[in-house]
């Protein structure tokens, strides 16, 4: 590393750029509001503020991810509604989405308006088991073709009848990720195939496509931000696990989605992305989902349902008081808990020697509040026996990220000084 870097996360709701000087110094912090109608705009803003007090002569490299696209809307398409719901929240986790409709029978014209206005940035069409009559799924597929309905399409229906649905979309230039049956038998939920085909949707999707809400993204960011912000951290907890030799289990909390990364000696690196947890936009997600976990009693969560409230409607909101702030980091925590018992139910991990909670929430400098925060996660019933033997730690200075950016341009003996210094001590 020759030159000083500008380390840039533009996330959904704010745009974070750290400035590390050529040893891998954290050498200055900013954000800004990322900007819908133009990401660039918050961008250089961001990028600006962090350089202004630098006194370089050069300006730094800027190396971006990207995750402004924020948690991807699914809509579900399917014959029988408790079939299609189920299909549609058991796909929709972990691969960075969250439901926003479901439909069940055939399409027609108002059912196509409706589907429209819930603005889903993609549509899962499943329909009957393999060997049921296909009537239904192709009918729909053929709807969908027709309908003002650009999202990409993840075809996950009878398997006798893929091809024919598949040619009727593709016929209207529509974009398809064809995988197995979510259903293959009346009864049976097979979710892998179709998840891991929204999850290759969600990675275009969040780095800053078009889709309905997102912003508008002008080729230079597209250049500049090639790699979405849950690589550049699942990179940096690889690092950590490098340099530890121990594995690394790291939940990353942001404002649309919450994203768990494990990684350690010998075992295959994995990642989660829950897109109905998040800090902001997806807050109601946390709560509904907590109290199923029952980490909440009804008590707590009448409490906390009027906070969770304003989370949504005012996505910038920033906490001026210690209420405030004990609340956002009780939401954090939730948010933490349920997505780590997610990553370990799916994905399962080795013997844990570092566990990292990452996401601007935690960069409040409240002593008393992180260890409360901590303390949830080592207190809770499902992940006390994982964490028992662990080192928890708090990315208070946001360098997992830059970490992880530096270390996919070939900098890693920057980005190992970063962690070493700002993160483990």
């Amino acid at each position: 590393m020759t030159g000083a870097a500008v380390c840039l996360d533009v996330g959904s709701t704010w745009t974070k750029a750290v400035l590390i000087a050529p040893d891998g110094g954290l050498a200055g912090f900013a954000e800004h509001p990322t900007t819908p109608e133009d990401v660039l705009a918050g961008v250089d803003a961001a990028v600006r503020a962090v350089t202004a007090a630098s006194g370089t002569a050069d300006p730094p490299d800027v190396l971006a991810c990207s995750s402004a696209g924020g948690g991807l809307r699914l809509a579900v398409v399917g014959t029988e509604r408790l079939a299609a719901t189920e299909a549609g929240y058991g796909v929709a986790r972990s691969a960075g989405a969250h439901v926003v409709h479901v439909h069940a029978g055939p399409l027609e014209p108002p059912d196509v308006r409706v589907l429209r206005g819930h603005r889903p940035g993609a549509v899962l069409l499943t329909g009957g088991a393999d060997g049921d009559d296909p009537t239904v799924l192709l009918h729909n597929a053929g709807k969908l073709a027709r309908a003002r309905v650009r999202s990409p399409i993840v075809l996950a229906g009878n398997s006798a009848a893929r091809q024919d649905a598949l040619a009727l979309l593709r016929a209207t230039g529509r974009t398809v990720v064809a995988c197995d049956n979510v259903s293959p038998a009346t009864g049976v939920l097979v979710p892998g195939a179709a998840r891991a085909a929204l999850a290759e949707v969600f990675a275009r999707h969040v780095v800053g496509g078009r889709g309905p809400g997102g912003p508008l993204v002008a080729p230079r960011f597209r250049r500049m931000a090639r790699v979405m912000t849950p690589e550049a951290v699942h990179r940096g907890t690889a690092e950590l696990a490098r340099i530890c030799g121990t594995g690394v289990l790291l939940v990353d909390v942001g404002c649309a989605t919450t994203d768990v990364h494990s990684a350690g000696p010998g075992v295959r690196a994995r990642r989660t992305v829950e897109g109905d947890l998040g800090m902001r936009a997806a807050a109601e997600g946390v709560l509904v989902e907590a109290q199923a976990e029952e980490i909440v009693d009804p008590v707590e969560a009448d409490l906390l349902s009027a906070t969770v409230q304003r989370m949504v409607t005012e996505v910038g909101f920033v906490p001026k008081d210690a209420g405030s702030a004990a609340e956002d980091r009780r939401v954090a925590a939730l948010a933490a808990v349920v997505a780590a018992r997610r990553h370990l139910r799916d994905e399962g991990v080795g013997p844990l020697g570092l566990v990292v909670l990452a996401g601007g929430v935690f960069r409040q400098r409240d002593a008393a509040g992180i260890g409360a925060l901590v303390g949830t996660l080592r207190g809770d019933p499902v992940l006390a026996p994982v964490l028992q033997d662990s080192t928890v730690l708090v990315d208070s200075d946001f360098v997992v990220a830059p970490a992880g950016l530096l270390a996919a341009h070939d900098r890693a003996a920057a980005a190992e000084s970063l962690l070493k210094d700002h993160l483990l001590g």
